[in-house]
């Protein structure tokens, strides 16, 4: 991991936009790993496939399918990330989707910087799942129909 492990105490003192923001590097960096190993391709084809697993709707999906395995601790944050008041929700994204994306986002934070590497590990494999899915089942025209 590129963070300095913390404990859970440490980390819960974070807001739950900071954990979304490491959250967000961690999760992209995932996706960007995942989609180099398609092999070599050029830059704006694998940014235009990154963009189908990292928008907000992609995210709420991965959210939807991922709650029922969270422990309560998972769970908690989760809920305080997806419930975090400070959100801007941009104009183009559901505030549902956006909420359940930030909540996401969180959780990976959350994971990330208290080295649970294994269990972000798994979760992470369910999200890209649940996503390449949903992009089979829309013809890889976007993460969800209408996208």
């Amino acid at each position: 991991m590129f963070f300095a492990v913390q404990s859970k105490h440490e980390v819960k003192q974070y807001s739950p936009a900071t954990l979304a923001f490491v959250g967000d590097a961690f999760y992209e960096l995932y996706v960007r790993e995942r989609l180099i190993g398609d092999g070599s391709l050029p830059a704006g084809v694998l940014h235009s496939r990154a963009v189908r697993y990292v928008c907000a709707r992609a995210q709420s999906a991965a959210a939807e399918a991922i709650l029922p395995l969270l422990d309560e601790e998972e769970e908690a944050i989760y809920r305080r990330g997806r419930n975090a008041s400070s959100l801007a929700v941009p104009r183009h994204v559901a505030a549902s989707d956006y909420r359940r994306a930030t909540g996401l986002e969180s959780l990976f934070g959350y994971l990330c910087l208290t080295g649970a590497a294994e269990r972000a590990s798994q979760l992470l494999q369910l999200a890209w799942e649940t996503i390449e899915r949903t992009m089979e089942e829309t013809q890889g025209e976007g993460p969800l129909p209408g996208q």
